[in-house]
């Protein structure tokens, strides 16, 4: 059965490159992007971490932890962040978890048959500082992740959860968002003092810092 939204995130401990993490003391008070990868020594794996790590003051600006999985040892990361750090000029420094034994990549259904019946999908799990998963996305084995969609996601979920609203289509950072149906006209004018728009009696626009 799928993790599903709004569920806790399921506690591990195992071994990475820096060191024993338990995963829920791992995001303390922060947010966590866990994500996965087939293997190591692998070409979109490799431009995946190089990119995840030039992206570390984005990630650290949010409060957001970067938590790499791959089924390979710690030895092997140790070897294949130096082919990272070298082929994208950069400093990885977040934890990779070693799941030699599948544990963890069975445990967030990492494992999908029809791709492999070993290597972990790319998976992402965008998980909260309560410990909630937030938002999932799977994508296959031939296909990088988009960065630029990772940080907008979590910017979106962040803004949703701190001023109670929706995000558009489309939406980045400085747009407008939307006021939940369930908040009334009455209750959005105390709530939203800066105004709003009302397209529809369902579409209200307006804008939040």
């Amino acid at each position: 059965m799928s993790l599903l939204l709004g569920e806790t995130a399921p506690n591990f401990q195992i071994d990475s490159q820096k060191g024993k993490i338990d995963f829920h003391e791992f995001i303390g008070n922060s947010w966590v992007f866990f994500f996965s990868h087939p293997a190591d020594f692998t070409p979109v794996c490799t431009t995946e971490m190089g990119r995840t790590a030039q992206l570390a003051e984005e990630f650290a600006k949010r409060n957001v932890k970067p938590l790499g999985l791959s089924t390979d040892s710690v030895e092997e990361h140790n070897e294949w962040i130096n082919d990272v750090n070298e082929t994208q000029n950069t400093d990885l420094q977040f934890p990779i978890v070693a799941d030699t034994d599948n544990k963890v990549a069975t445990l967030y259904q990492m494992i999908h048959p029809g791709q492999s019946e070993t290597a972990a999908v790319r998976s992402v799990f965008i998980i909260g500082p309560d410990k909630k998963i937030k938002l999932t996305m799977t994508y296959p084995m031939s296909v990088g992740r988009n960065f630029d969609e990772i940080l907008r996601v979590i910017d979106a979920l962040q803004l949703t959860e701190k001023h109670g609203v929706a995000t558009p289509a489309d939406w980045s950072v400085g747009n407008k968002v939307i006021i939940p149906p369930s908040v009334t006209n009455e209750q959005a004018k105390e709530i939203f003092p800066q105004g709003f728009e009302e397209v529809k009696s369902y579409l209200r626009y307006t804008e939040v810092k």
